[in-house]
């Protein structure tokens, strides 16, 4: 019995070994999830479920009716349904879902379901629209390496021709997350499948946005008014805005300029609906927080978005912040002036063209 037992506690102790190997693969970065024993405090750090969390997700009600609402009003989007937002929504949709049937009662499906619904009124116009994963109490995180990757391959300008990279992105967002409850609940095995699943699915971004590529023959093109299929118009912020603006009273008198010469080539070229959609991605430099810079550039972007829809366009027009995820500037210059005048270019709104010939799933992004 004594050989037995010492068989026994030889095993457990393995087996937390082992548990402990997987867990530091995971790059977690609270610590409170790494503490275990009788000793640890259920403190809002660690995860409790406060009154503003209460307060937020007790308004769920049924989740199963919650559930069933959310995906009635996201079918009934159509062609916004096949974006990386209308992707990602699903994707929470579905970790709803399958944590529900699993029977978690840790607030995840709760989460979960907020997410849904904040991107499907995003969608249908109620609230503006983010890239932005907000922090969630049942949830840490996890690689950030591979969070950056992701966040590097949505800032791609090939991406806005590519639905399908958009849905591995968005899906790979939301695994990334679940993963993150999973190690949050102390489920270091299933966190790794996970994690590894995202792994793979930035590999297969990767292969997806060169298989959707930017024909070389439009990369460049100058005007809205061309005779052939216009693509990129890009407008630097330093003339749309005033120093540090970002909504619409603060668009300088050059910037209406500018934008109003867009209004009017697209009133006069889409008086047949030659043009479809228009993507409008706010970029920045390299200062400032990434935080900082994904709601300058996403409030810039929304800025110009309103602007072209008040002076009359009637195509559907979308709009998206990069923050300084996508920079094209090589300045090495010491100088603070002749740095900051040297990365003009990488502060910039572009404006993208979908003609409606085209395929109705290429070029659209939230």
């Amino acid at each position: 019995m004594k050989n037995i037992n010492l068989g026994v506690a030889c095993l457990l102790v393995l087996t937390g070994c082992a548990n402990t190997a997987v867990r530091d693969t995971l790059g977690i970065q609270d610590a409170t999830v790494l503490q275990t024993g009788a000793g640890v405090q259920q403190s809002a750090q660690a995860g409790a479920a406060v009154e503003p969390w209460i307060e937020l997700y007790g308004r769920v009600g049924n989740p199963h009716e919650a559930i069933g609402l959310l995906q009635a009003r996201l079918d009934r989007m159509n062609e916004r349904k096949s974006t990386y937002i209308g992707f990602k929504d699903q994707c929470w949709i579905n970790a709803a879902k399958k944590e529900l049937e699993a029977g978690d009662r840790w607030g995840f499906v709760e989460e979960s379901i907020g997410e849904a619904a904040r991107l499907t009124a995003g969608l249908e116009g109620a609230q503006p629209l983010t890239v932005d994963n907000p922090p969630l109490r049942t949830v840490t995180p996890l690689r950030s390496d591979l969070a950056d990757g992701l966040r590097a391959a949505l800032a791609d300008p090939r991406v806005l021709q590519c639905p399908q990279a958009q849905k591995q992105i968005a899906c790979a967002e939301v695994e990334l997350m679940h993963a993150g409850h999973d190690a949050w609940t102390r489920q270091f095995e299933a966190a790794k499948a996970k994690v590894d699943e995202v792994q793979s699915a930035l590999a297969d971004v990767q292969l997806s946005l060169q298989s959707c590529g930017i024909p070389a023959e439009h990369a460049d093109a100058p005007s809205v008014a061309s005779t052939s299929a216009p693509t990129v118009v890009a407008l630097p912020t330093d003339m749309l805005f005033a120093f540090n603006g970002s909504k619409v009273e603060s668009i300088t008198a050059d910037g209406r300029q500018k934008l109003d010469g867009v209004i009017a080539d697209m009133n006069g070229l889409n008086d047949d609906g030659a043009v479809k959609l228009i993507s409008v991605s706010g970029f920045t430099d390299r200062f400032g927080s990434n935080t900082y810079n994904l709601r300058l550039s996403q409030r810039r972007a929304d800025a110009v978005r309103r602007y072209l829809l008040a002076g009359g366009v009637k195509a559907e027009v979308r709009a998206q912040g990069f923050g300084r995820a996508s920079p094209g500037a090589q300045c090495q210059m010491r100088d603070w002036h002749a740095l900051v005048a040297c990365l003009a270019s990488d502060r910039r709104v572009e404006l993208r063209f979908q003609r409606a010939e085209a395929d109705s799933g290429e070029n659209a992004h939230d």
